[in-house]
């Protein structure tokens, strides 16, 4: 890596310094998130854990849109992927692209790339940790929702208390420990395209001194396209010590194999035709495109409760990912990555409340590392080795946050995040010999203020003017359309918000909940990536002079009790996504709209609630058309989709069956993005059809 400037140095050895006096994760939520009414008395609580009661009411410190994921409220229905775990978070699209783990997911408009190879925008982490890779990148990892017990999403600014610099945001995974599971538990569920899912968890609290808590997976899938199996098997472990009544430390282990056979994209006439085909070139007896991840994760986090005022936080954590990816193949050109990704991080947070003011400082450090290069190939089996690759990234980010409550009622939250990282890719064309070397160091200061008014016990309104900071990741760079040693420039923008969250009372058994919000976030040298048509499949990423992001959000419930005792009841609940993500006076694309998300995203269910646990009711999604290309000249038509959904649980059991596109409709899940596309197109990825799910859990 390059020597960096003279901002970076002392910015790492204030980080050293602060080891001694460094932050605490806060975590906050949707008010209208809590569906199921659910009142916690004496919840066991892990040693070190904060606590998801404690996390939902730190929601009327944020002023701006944060999400709770409820696992437990989740898989009242099947959850195939992260896809699902998403599913009612406003602002976010999610969609797989045949059905597996391979996903596109962005928040705010973050993302919105050809190939989205390194499904940048989005921090990923586990209890405190980095996930996501130092330098942005979340290609080969996707973290499994259900070995967590709930997830925090920060959109966009938001995330500011988790030291994100994402223009959409973190998502803070949660773990199960022995504290909230049960001693032992096996879910089993399955359905349609030959998805079999399986789940064996045991826990353990020794003396409330030592816990420790295990969980085996697997999962297979067969699809609902040809050549589109996947066969996934993890390991997810975790142990604590209580080293004092206020020092506890928590040891994570996690080991994942996940091989997946990609189906590829079609053409609208291939779609026409039969959309469960593959395309050609993706066959097994072809290019056999494939996505073979074999992961295994190490971490640790120590937390000093200091006394009912000061909370201290220090973590560290080491990964490695083996990438065996055979991506594109056509009779002129062919393309494996075969690599291995190292990641190293560290964290530390601190909290300290003094009468009116809540102060949080803290910092996240990442190392990345990728070695290994690109080959051609025939049927998946490597023919030569094109290019050696040897890529580094490293991000810092140090952050300090006051929420100050100046007067009853109103909340003042100031801060700002210091950002300071470096890129290097050095690819090495074996043919001559010729050595690309992109590199540059990323420095940005990036303030944030808002304000929370507590209208009454139950509202709040809230608003907030804050910087928005993304550098590049290696594998944009690697792919920058310059083809030299010009590296890009750093995402960067301005964005304001404001909105509202609450719950009313109707009656005794009555309520209803909102969360809303809106933003304004203006851009400049956003990354956006085209597929190069000298090579397609494979894209080049550009900085953009000038976007506009700007959108509503808005998730709505209600409980409405349909007799005198509230037995029976009527939960309604809707996401609600408006977005208008679009170039502003491009010498190129003028105002148009930007391609990949829909303009509009609803989805929602009603369902029939009793106390003895049953519930049954329709869900529906309807998404809007959206473009596919930079010009505007191809259009993804919109769709609808109903289900339904049913189950029961008790103390012991929980049941669920599920039927997904009731009316076998078809539609595009998700699909590429190219400069100009045309009818020959091979972009799109056509969605499940008529899929039905059923599966059981059984907790000892």
């Amino acid at each position: 890596m390059s020597s960096h400037n003279s901002f970076r140095r002392p910015l790492k050895t204030l980080v050293a310094a602060c080891l001694t006096a460094t932050a605490v994760n806060v975590y906050a939520e949707h008010g209208a998130l809590e569906l199921n009414q659910m009142q916690v008395v004496g919840e066991q609580i892990a040693p070190g854990n904060l606590g998801l009661e404690t996390d939902k009411q730190e929601m009327r410190l944020t002023p701006g849109g944060v999400s709770v994921i409820e696992m437990d409220s989740i898989t009242e229905g099947q959850v195939s992927s992260l896809e699902d775990a998403l599913r009612y978070v406003p602002g976010v699209w999610a969609a797989s692209d045949t059905g597996n783990d391979n996903i596109f997911f962005s928040s705010r408009g973050s993302n919105l790339d050809a190939t989205d190879y390194d499904m940048n925008g989005i921090k990923l982490l586990q209890d405190g940790l980095p996930v996501t890779a130092a330098d942005g990148n979340n290609h080969n990892r996707i973290i499994d929702p259900l070995s967590s017990r709930y997830a925090v999403f920060a959109r966009g600014a938001n995330a500011m208390k988790y030291g994100a610099g994402t223009l959409g945001g973190a998502i803070n995974f949660i773990s199960q420990t022995a504290y909230d599971v049960s001693p032992l538990s096996l879910s089993v569920s399955g359905g349609s395209h030959g998805q079999r899912q399986t789940r064996l968890t045991a826990g353990q609290v020794f003396n409330d001194q030592l816990d420790g808590l295990v969980t085996i997976e697997t999962k297979q899938w067969d699809g609902y396209r040809d050549h589109n199996k996947q066969d996934r098997t993890g390991v997810y472990a975790n142990g604590g010590i209580r080293l004092t009544d206020n020092i506890s430390s928590r040891f994570y282990l996690t080991y994942l194999n996940d091989d997946q056979e990609l189906a590829g994209s079609l053409t609208r006439a291939q779609v026409r035709e039969d959309r469960d085909q593959a395309r050609p070139s993706a066959e097994r007896d072809a290019g056999h495109l494939q996505k073979d991840v074999d992961i295994w994760r190490v971490a640790n986090k120590t937390s000093w409760d200091i006394d009912e005022n000061r909370r201290f936080e220090f973590g560290v954590s080491f990964e490695e990912q083996k990438l065996f990816h055979p991506i594109v193949y056509s009779p002129f050109f062919s393309l494996l990555i075969d690599n291995t990704q190292r990641d190293v991080g560290t964290m530390a947070r601190y909290q300290h409340k003094m009468g009116d003011h809540d102060w949080l400082v803290g910092f996240n450090y990442g190392v990345t590392r990728i070695d290994g290069g690109n080959y051609t190939h025939e049927a998946g089996d490597k023919t030569g080795r094109s290019t050696k690759n040897d890529n580094e990234g490293d991000t810092l980010e140090l952050y300090l946050m006051d929420r100050w409550q100046f007067v009853e009622n109103w909340t003042l939250v100031a801060g700002a995040q210091a950002v300071s990282a470096g890129r290097e890719v050095k690819v090495t064309t074996l043919s001559d010999g010729s050595v690309r070397n992109p590199e540059d160091d990323y420095n940005s200061i990036n303030p944030r203020i808002g304000l929370v008014y507590q209208v009454s016990p139950d509202t709040s309104l809230y608003t907030n003017l804050s910087r928005l900071y993304e550098a590049p990741t290696t594998f944009q760079l690697e792919d920058g359309i310059a083809g030299n040693d010009e590296a890009l420039d750093a995402m960067k923008g301005e964005v304001f918000e404001f909105g509202s969250r609450g719950h009313k009372r109707l009656s005794r058994d009555s309520q209803w909940g909102w969360d809303v919000s809106a933003y304004y976030a203006q851009l400049r040298d956003e990354i956006l990536s085209i597929d190069d048509p000298a090579a397609p499949g494979t894209s080049l990423s550009t900085n953009v002079d000038d976007t506009i992001h700007a959108g509503i959000e808005a998730l709505l419930n209600a409980e409405l009790a349909l007799d005198d005792t509230g037995r029976h009841r009527l939960a309604p609940l809707a996401s609600v996504s408006w977005n208008r993500f679009r170039f502003d006076n491009d010498a190129v694309y003028g105002d148009n709209t930007l391609p990949a998300a829909p303009n509009f995203v609803m989805k929602s269910e009603l369902l029939y609630r009793n106390n003895n646990g049953f519930y049954i009711g329709p869900t529906m999604d309807y998404v809007s058309d959206r473009y596919a290309d930079f010009a505007n000249s191809f259009k993804v038509g919109s769709y609808t989709l109903f289900g339904l959904k049913s189950g029961w649980s008790n103390e012991h059991f929980k049941v669920f069956a599920e039927v997904r596109n009731l009316f076998d409709r078809d539609y595009i899940a998700s699909h590429g993005v190219e400069d100009i596309s045309d009818a020959d197109s091979q972009i799109l990825n056509p969605g499940a059809p008529l899929s039905a799910y059923l599966g059981v859990e059984y907790r000892l």
